[in-house]
């Protein structure tokens, strides 16, 4: 009885092999935004830098009683930031998409 036991479970591994070298594997997938994606990622940015800016200076101007001097300053501050960070994300994005063309005129 073990004898046939043994040779099922082998017959079933010989077929588990035929079968996975049938199955083609999946090519791996690459993490792809969108431009859209992108345009809202460097918004967002934007808007972040400008609303970390008012926020740290309307609490100066609070706490020192000066209203308007440090929400003005902070917010550009912030605002300088943000536009900062745009321009670095949008380096990334374009050294990216250079590294993929260039690898493209390899293949």
């Amino acid at each position: 009885m073990s004898e046939d036991r043994d040779a099922a479970l082998k017959a079933l591994d010989e077929r588990i092999a035929e079968a996975k070298k049938r199955q083609k594997p999946l090519p791996p997938k690459d993490e792809h935004y969108s431009q859209a994606q992108q345009g809202w990622r460097m918004v967002t940015e934007l808007v972040a830098g400008l609303l970390i800016g008012f926020g740290i200076g309307y609490g100066i101007d609070v706490l020192l009683g000066t209203l308007p001097i440090f929400l003005v300053l902070f917010t550009l501050l912030g605002f300088a930031a943000g536009v900062k960070t745009m321009v670095r994300t949008a380096k990334e994005i374009q050294d990216k998409k250079m590294a993929d063309e260039a690898l493209k005129k390899r293949e």
